[in-house]
């Protein structure tokens, strides 16, 4: 089966014994050790673990911007191998294009899959806008965007070709608490509107918690998965909420403990 045939609402991530290893000054840094798990649809699991423990190099692998060094990743059946439609990742910075304005660069990744009906491209990108707020902004250069805004118009643009799974990379720690509540909000709201299939990772134990329904902890170097902490609340949920920090509390001392 050929990657790409079939597109989706939503699909199954499956993670085997996945390892990767990077040359590092004439000898070789393991980053991750045999990964296995399995992101069930329309499920959002967390990665959580410390800086530097291999969150990303995680979700660049699942992506397929890099090679595993052992082990394979499936979306449904069919391996990994190179970049897709079917996996578009939520970057760190927003990686907005400032020549073009809001609906234009939520529709750039459109015109591959609707290559000759501009009317279709817009419809789309129009929806996606109303998804995540920014209907008074459609015409709005980036540079005149707020970072929660730009944060919106990237999520925006990831989901435009209706991918089968979607990965956040850390994308919140710049902003300020109150956009970041804001966009914890409406992430959930869209997540339960598309029931797509989510990944993410961060270092935020009360992040993890407010938003997965699963979160992985990862710990060591190399990084392997310590333990999974299931999320039992109901959606929406705030960040203030006593009981997500009480899950938060549970996770840092996962990853805190001494057999990390």
């Amino acid at each position: 089966m050929s990657e790409g045939k079939q597109q989706g609402v939503a699909g199954t991530l499956e993670l085997k014994e996945v390892s990767k290893a990077f040359p590092s000054g004439g000898k070789t840094v393991e980053a991750l050790k045999n990964i296995t798990f399995t992101v069930q649809p329309s499920e959002f699991v967390v990665f959580v673990g410390p800086s530097g423990c291999g969150k990303s190099t995680l979700l660049n692998l699942i992506a397929g911007f890099e090679p595993p060094t052992s082990g394979e990743i499936l979306l449904d059946g069919v391996r990994v191998e190179r970049p897709h439609q079917d996996r578009l990742m939520m970057f760190q910075e927003h990686g907005l294009f400032p020549w073009l304005n809001v609906i234009n660069n939520i529709s750039y990744g459109l015109r591959w899959k609707y290559r000759f009906q501009r009317k279709r491209r817009r419809e789309r990108a129009r929806e996606l806008i109303r998804m995540v707020h920014l209907e008074e902004f459609e015409k709005a250069w980036i540079y005149e965007l707020s970072g929660g805004m730009k944060q919106r118009v990237a999520l925006a643009r990831a989901l435009a070709p209706d991918p089968k799974l979607l990965m956040i990379d850390e994308p919140f720690p710049a902003l300020d608490a109150l956009a970041r509540q804001k966009l914890y909000g409406d992430l959930q709201a869209i997540f339960s509107e598309t029931r797509k299939t989510v990944l993410s990772v961060t270092h935020d134990t009360r992040e993890a918690a407010c938003l997965g329904d699963r979160v992985v902890v990862l710990t060591g170097r190399p990084a392997i998965i310590k333990t999974v902490v299931p999320i039992d609340l109901p959606r929406p949920r705030d960040i203030n909420d006593p009981r997500v920090a009480e899950y938060a509390g549970r996770i840092m001392s996962e990853l805190e403990s001494k057999d990390a």
